[in-house]
């Protein structure tokens, strides 16, 4: 599975990132790697949860990939 992140300076400087194919998961970072990271660690909670509840199938491999 290939996550696709997409990143924009804001024009007060911060960072935001955004995975469109999971609604909701957007985050902020003082610089585009925070932002990056931030947004990947949200992912990764998000798909355990959706795990748990037997929401989503089973995962082998997560691979990011920042647009």
């Amino acid at each position: 599975m290939i996550i696709e992140i997409e990143t924009e300076q804001e024009a007060d400087g911060r960072w935001i990132a955004e995975i469109t194919s999971m609604p909701g998961v957007m985050t902020y970072g003082a610089n585009k790697n925070e932002a990056l990271q931030k947004i990947q660690s949200l992912a990764l909670r998000v798909m355990a949860d959706q795990l748990e509840h037997n929401e989503a199938m089973p995962l082998l491999n997560v691979t990011f990939h920042a647009a």
